[in-house]
């Protein structure tokens, strides 16, 4: 019956295999009928013909979009405003592409199959807020830390081949003291004499860490200012910092209502226990799936509070006396944790309510 609908009245679900410069879309029937493809450009005015070419076969019941979190962010964006139902879509897994082959077309009926099947569900992030900007400023503070290492690494290991003056010199000191002494160092212009050329490589690296070093603390002032404006009691938490909290609320996202449950927040961070049950063996294993920085972020959090937080010693102790393993009990803080941190970092207007209540 649903091949003599008009158009307008009939339910389709759509499906996009995102890539740098173009999407193939695809449209499918609600009894799986596949309908038609096209490829379109990645750009805005692509996007608005993706979405008035979908909508031409009928009431767009939702779109699988592959890759929200990278090349198909802007096309999530876009579909988001106008208020189509935006369901993030996994890459078909390696045993379906070798039994039904993988062209664009394929992928793009994949992802509109796979949220007809139920078998996606998960709601991308908005990318339309300040954890979008949390997001881009943690992301150059960590690159930015990761090259200061990289240039403290290059600079001690210049030093083991330096002439011996030179090494003497330096000797015994440490980082900032290295660095500054580094930056300190004046070559002649005589390069073509080792001596001098590695005095003019050890003030460049030294000019650079300072660089970096500006630069990530600039970020870090930045990032916590963020923070403080989004989710005020979160820096207050105990053994909550700025990095911890930006990586938090970077994997919440803007639109936090997508995880309708303390223990979908869990989940997500990789804290929740998984059942590994088999015959008359009862038992669970720890999760390794989720966002593993989330799961990292947890987990700093609660070594801070096992080595200055007295009630977290004590239960440490309790637990080890009951038999639980270290790795079992932070396990199980990490649990806590999540759940402390789950009204702060989803729910602020309901704790927000809550406290009126209160007064």
């Amino acid at each position: 019956m649903t091949e003599f609908k008009k158009p307008k009245a009939r339910r389709i679900v759509g499906g996009v295999d995102t890539h740098a410069d173009t999407h193939h879309a695809a449209v499918v029937l609600m009894n799986g009928r596949r309908i038609a493809d096209r490829e379109f450009p990645a750009t805005r005015a692509g996007y608005a013909d993706l979405l008035e070419w979908m909508g031409s076969f009928g009431r767009l019941h939702a779109v699988g979009v592959e890759g929200t979190g990278s090349y198909g962010a802007a096309l999530a964006r876009h579909l988001s405003s106008a208020k189509v139902k935006v369901i993030e879509v996994n890459r078909p897994d390696r045993q379906q592409r070798r039994a039904k082959g993988k062209s664009d077309p394929l992928d793009s009926y994949a992802a509109a199959e796979a949220v007809l099947a139920d078998r996606a569900r998960a709601v991308p992030k908005s990318g339309n807020g300040v954890a979008e900007s949390i997001r881009v400023l943690h992301l150059v503070r960590a690159g930015a830390v990761k090259a200061r290492t990289a240039c403290l690494n290059e600079l001690q290991a210049l030093l083991v081949t330096a002439p011996a003056e030179l090494r003497e010199q330096l000797a015994g000191m440490k980082k900032a003291r290295l660095v500054d002494a580094c930056f300190r160092l004046r070559p002649s212009a005589d390069l073509a004499d080792p001596a001098q050329g590695v005095k003019a490589a050890l003030r460049h690296l030294a000019a650079r860490y300072r660089a970096l070093s500006a630069e990530i603390d600039v970020a870090y002032d930045q990032l916590k200012a963020l923070i403080e404006q989004s989710r005020p009691k979160l820096l207050a938490t105990l053994g909550v910092g700025v990095e911890t909290a930006a990586q938090l609320l970077v994997t919440c996202g803007d639109n936090p209502d997508r995880l309708r449950s303390e223990g979908s927040f869990a989940a997500l961070c990789g804290v929740s226990p998984v059942p590994a049950s088999s015959g008359k063996t009862r038992r669970h294993r720890l999760n390794h799936g989720g966002d593993r920085q989330a799961n990292r972020a947890l987990y700093v959090i609660v070594l801070s509070r096992m080595s200055c937080d007295p009630s977290t010693r004590t239960y440490v102790e309790r637990r080890t006396t009951d038999g639980l393993s270290k790795r079992e009990v932070i396990r199980c803080l990490k649990r806590y944790v999540a759940r402390q941190l789950y009204k702060i970092l989803l729910r602020p207007q309901a704790l927000a309510a809550e406290a009126s209540l209160l007064a």
